[in-house]
Order: C-alpha cells, then sequence, then structure tokens
C-alpha cells in the first residue's frame, strides 16, 4: 500500500529540497514521486542531498500540471499551511496517513506539496479531497518542504503498520478517480450554463462551492455515474424544449 502512494511536488525551485524529500520518502518505504512544473532541475546538489535516496530523486516524473499529477488517483491530499476564505474539508497529519492507507489498497493516493514560499494556489487546493495541516508549534509553525513530506510519510508508514495486525476483511470504496471527478464537474458547468443557472458571464463562486460540496461527500463511482445520469437527463429534457 506504502508503494500506491504517491508525493507530488509542485514548482520546487531548490533542486535540494527534491533530494531531502527523495530521501525523507524512501526512510519510510515509499518510492513515487512527481515534479510539477519544477523551476530546478535533478542536480549534483540534490543527489547529494538524497543521500542514498537518489533512485527515487532521477525516477520523478515530471508533468506540467496537478490535475495530470493525480488524474488516476482515487484520493488526493494537499498541504495547506495558512486558512482559505472557502473552507475545504480538512485533515490533521495522523488522520491523512489514515485515510491514505484505507484506500492505497484500491487506486493510486497522492499527497500534494506546494511551493516553498507560497504553497498550493487555490485552484491546485481545488484539485484536492482533502487538505491537510500538520498541527505544529502556532508560536513557530515554520516547516521546510522535506519536513513537511517526512511527517507525511511517516504518519502513512504508522498507519500502515497498524493495519498489519487487523487480518480482517478489507472494506472497499470504489471511489472515482480525480479524472472521472474532473469530467463529472465539466459536465455539470456545462448543465447549469445550458440551463442558465450559471451566468457565463458571471459566474462567482457557484462550481468552487459545488466542487467543495461534492469533495466533502465523496460520492462513490457508481452514485457518481448516477448524478452524471440526471445531468445527461436534464440535457436531454433542455434540447427537446428548444425543438
Amino acid at each position: 500500500m506504502l508503494e500506491n502512494i504517491r508525493i507530488v511536488l509542485v514548482g520546487t525551485t531548490h533542486s535540494g529540497n527534491i533530494g531531502s524529500a527523495a530521501r525523507a520518502m524512501k526512510v519510510m518505504g515509499l518510492k513515487h514521486m512527481i515534479l510539477v512544473a519544477p523551476e530546478c532541475t535533478v542536480d549534483g546538489q540534490a543527489i547529494a542531498l538524497a543521500a542514498g535516496a537518489s533512485d527515487i530523486a532521477n525516477n520523478a516524473r515530471i508533468v506540467d500540471s496537478v490535475e495530470e499529477a493525480v488524474a488516476d488517483c482515487g484520493l488526493v491530499i494537499g498541504t495547506s499551511a495558512r486558512n482559505r476564505s472557502l473552507e475545504w474539508p480538512m485533515l490533521d497529519s495522523r488522520e491523512c496517513g489514515v485515510k491514505a492507507i484505507e484506500e492505497a489498497a484500491q487506486y493510486p493516493v497522492a499527497f500534494v506539496f506546494g511551493r516553498e514560499r507560497t504553497g498550493l494556489t487555490n485552484d491546485e487546493l481545488q484539485a484536492c479531497h482533502f487538505h491537510v495541516a500538520i498541527p505544529a508549534n502556532p508560536d513557530y509553525s515554520s516547516l521546510n518542504l522535506a519536513m513537511a513530506v517526512q511527517t507525511l510519510c511517516y504518519e502513512a508508514r504508522m498507519a500502515w503498520l497498524d493495519s498489519q495486525a487487523y487480518k480482517g476483511e478489507v472494506k472497499e470504496q470504489p471511489y472515482p478517480l480525480a479524472e472521472d471527478l474532473e469530467r463529472f464537474y465539466a459536465h455539470l458547468e456545462q448543465v447549469l450554463e445550458t440551463t442558465g443557472f450559471i451566468n457565463k458571464s458571471h459566474p462567482g463562486m457557484v462550481m468552487t462551492k459545488l466542487r467543495r460540496l461534492f469533495n466533502r461527500a465523496r460520492p462513490e463511482s457508481q452514485e457518481l455515474n448516477i448524478l452524471r445520469g440526471v445531468l445527461s437527463s436534464v440535457e436531454k429534457q433542455h434540447k427537446d424544449k428548444q425543438r
């Protein structure tokens, strides 16, 4: 299950952070790293700080966007260190590890880490099912990127070790992948625009709030198919009335 958890680093500017994150991952048994639009390369400094985990840094997959990095994931958790104007379902680091292990047997899981200085954008955070905040000392909560990666990888490993003691039935949770959810959101927005519920010129926060609603509810694959069917039915009724 640990092998099914990927670490996604977005817009990394310092190569040493890639190496340090790779080391943090390997110590805890994770090995899949994805770099989203990095502003540096895996150079000598990265390899030096990887300290034996250079295989992870050298084999990191490079993509252009968070959406591409998590398209085939069933659970996406984004790190967020500051309060946002629009609240999202939140986890602490321990809950993050437990949830990741509960679901990693079914599909890939992604932990998404933002830029060193500015973190993740609101749009990138909206691609996540949950946000995670590490409960650090409020008087000094400055964690560097590798520390944050180490903390979440540790929590995932501890949750995995705990799971090995349980020999009962594994509960399957057939949730849709991120790319399936994105297709649903695109379909939903199209229908809402077609029926006039959303004004294309002034869409406001409707889709953002609906994304938050469905991310919080986490519809299963079958439920998502029902919702897509409802949207298709609305489209058909609307077309029939236009004739």
